[in-house]
């Protein structure tokens, strides 16, 4: 029934993760989940995210600086990147977030600079954005992104922002926020977004689901986000992993 899941989001290439990745990975083996999306979040990290997917044909190794990191995307790493790239599935995370201590004009900058490789290199995108929607859309639009298209890395907007990035070609990532018990946003998009633009996603380790809360996150977990989404939706488990791993298959041409 979840043959074939794809985590479109885990950062396997790190701790605690990365210790026990063989339990891991044969973990989401026994629940159907059977492809992995790996995003960078720093240039030190790259490499192990290469080591990774050269190991494992089900790891897909996506390059990117995440905005927290964007103060160490200086010209060289940038060419780094671009050569990077041409091994990846995408570019990612990469993004806005006031949350960190460097400035937004910073990660604006640099999350242009990405979008330009991205536009470049063909590629699609995997965007981070908390509290700042209006300003990443105008960004997207600007840098010609609907080009490339990706996924908006665990949505945390309201409907009408995810109808809204759509139209620039996104599909919206549903993750185990969806199952907290004061999950508003999340819950709407998950139950009312067509489900064409729908993609799932553990973050793991972080964005445990509910029934799991206290403890670091995994991609077999995957699974509790498919059956809130399902709940919701009225359709089957079988029915939501389908569709939604075909999703990002679309999206990110692989």
């Amino acid at each position: 029934m979840k043959e074939g899941m794809i985590d479109s989001h885990c950062h396997l290439d790190l701790e605690p993760l990365r210790s026990i990745l063989a339990r891991i990975l044969d973990e989401a083996a026994n629940e159907g989940v059977q492809g992995f999306v790996v995003p960078g979040v720093h240039p030190d990290g790259w490499g192990g995210i290469s080591a990774l997917s050269a190991a494992d044909p089900r790891i897909m190794p996506a390059y990117g600086i995440h905005p927290m990191h964007a103060g160490c995307a200086s010209a060289e790493v940038l060419e780094r990147l671009l050569a990077l790239s041409a091994h990846g599935v995408a570019i990612g995370e990469i993004g806005l977030d006031p949350a960190y201590p460097v400035s937004l004009e910073q990660q604006e900058k640099v999350f242009r600079e990405q979008l330009r490789i991205a536009v470049t290199r063909g590629l699609p995108v995997l965007v981070h954005c908390r509290k700042a929607f209006q300003r990443v859309a105008k960004i997207l639009r600007e840098e010609q992104a609907e080009q490339v298209g990706g996924i908006m890395h665990a949505f945390s907007g309201s409907l009408e922002m995810a109808q809204e990035f759509t139209t620039l070609g996104f599909a919206i990532s549903v993750s185990g926020t969806v199952t907290w018990h004061n999950a508003v946003k999340p819950l709407r998009v998950a139950r009312e977004l067509p489900l064409e633009h729908l993609v799932l996603e553990t973050d793991a380790p972080d964005m445990t689901p509910e029934r799991y809360r206290g403890r670091f996150n995994r991609p077999a977990w995957i699974v509790e986000t498919a059956l809130r989404v399902a709940a919701v939706r009225g359709m089957s488990l079988g029915e939501v992993a389908r569709i939604t791993s075909g999703n990002v298959r679309r999206v990110l041409r692989l």
